[in-house]
């Protein structure tokens, strides 16, 4: 499996360059003598990186009364942390940008990774030592290895769908694509993280979000994304219970894990789709 994972990764990374924009911030965040200028002058030189910034700033989040308007400020309000994993959600994505919807709707896909990352922060908040922005951007990045697979393997992921649907006793997406393709979107997706040198949480989260109890690191953080890809699909749904749809399995494990309850789930629900619109708005324009 590792094998068709890395050759497929590979071939990937042979047709497409993970943005420079990315790669460029993160080694001067890396650098304790870096200034916020610098990074500034590399944002820059992205026009939706710069743009999303300054909307980012100038949110009700931040509750500033004069206007934001300069890229070097904005940097210095929303800091190094978030400013790290905002970089790396605004420009991965663009690369798989073209997916043909006659395999994946793309709308139904960033309204899902949208409630995933809510929600994924929404439980965050709760919980000592995690950070919410991180989080978002974990919901929001949980399923990058399914764009991957559609866009590389479509025949085989449109069987491994199939599959699933005619086989009612399996339920699991993603086990129809390891007995289909060998492997499955997760798996695939922690590859191209790792491959790609995102932080190490990004690739236990995206690695193990169907399987948290699998995670050997970043056990909170993968148990979060894991319950928030639930919570996306029954917001989706407008539902609250996931033994009535056909929203993921929630492992009680993960709920152990995060130290709380199921009991919060209509209230995170309820909190998500509030969210929601506003949300859209600041991350799309």
């Amino acid at each position: 499996m590792s094998e068709k994972l890395a050759e497929l990764v590979s071939s990937v990374e042979q047709m497409v360059s993970f943005p420079e924009v990315f790669l460029r911030v993160n080694q001067l965040l890396d650098d304790p003598e870096c200034t916020g200028t610098q990074i500034a002058e590399v944002i820059s030189q992205d026009p939706g990186l710069t743009a999303q910034l300054l909307r980012m700033a100038n949110s009700p989040v931040y509750g500033l009364s004069k206007e934001v308007d300069t890229v070097v400020r904005a940097v210095n309000i929303i800091g190094t942390k978030r400013l790290r994993y905002l970089v790396l959600a605004t420009t991965s994505l663009k690369v798989f940008d073209g997916i043909s919807n006659d395999l994946i709707s793309m709308n139904d896909f960033w309204l899902h990774s949208l409630y995933c990352g809510l929600a994924a922060k929404t439980l965050a908040a709760d919980i000592k030592g995690l950070q919410p922005d991180a989080l978002f951007v974990a919901g929001q990045l949980h399923d990058i290895g399914q764009l991957l697979m559609y866009s590389r393997l479509p025949e085989l992921a449109r069987e491994a769908v199939l599959r699933s649907i005619e086989e009612p006793e399996e339920p699991d997406f993603y086990l129809s694509e390891r007995k289909v393709i060998g492997f499955d979107h997760a798996q695939l997706g922690a590859q191209l993280a790792r491959d790609w040198h995102w932080p190490a949480m990004l690739v236990a989260t995206i690695g193990w979000h169907h399987e948290p109890e699998k995670a050997e690191e970043f056990q909170k953080e993968t148990a979060v994304v894991h319950i928030a890809n639930s919570l996306a699909v029954l917001a989706e749904l407008d539902a609250s219970d996931t033994e009535e749809t056909d929203a993921p399995h929630i492992h009680p494990m993960a709920w152990e894990t995060i130290g709380l309850s199921e009991d919060i789930i209509s209230e995170v629900l309820e909190s998500i789709r509030g969210q929601f619109e506003e949300t859209r708005i600041l991350l799309i324009g």
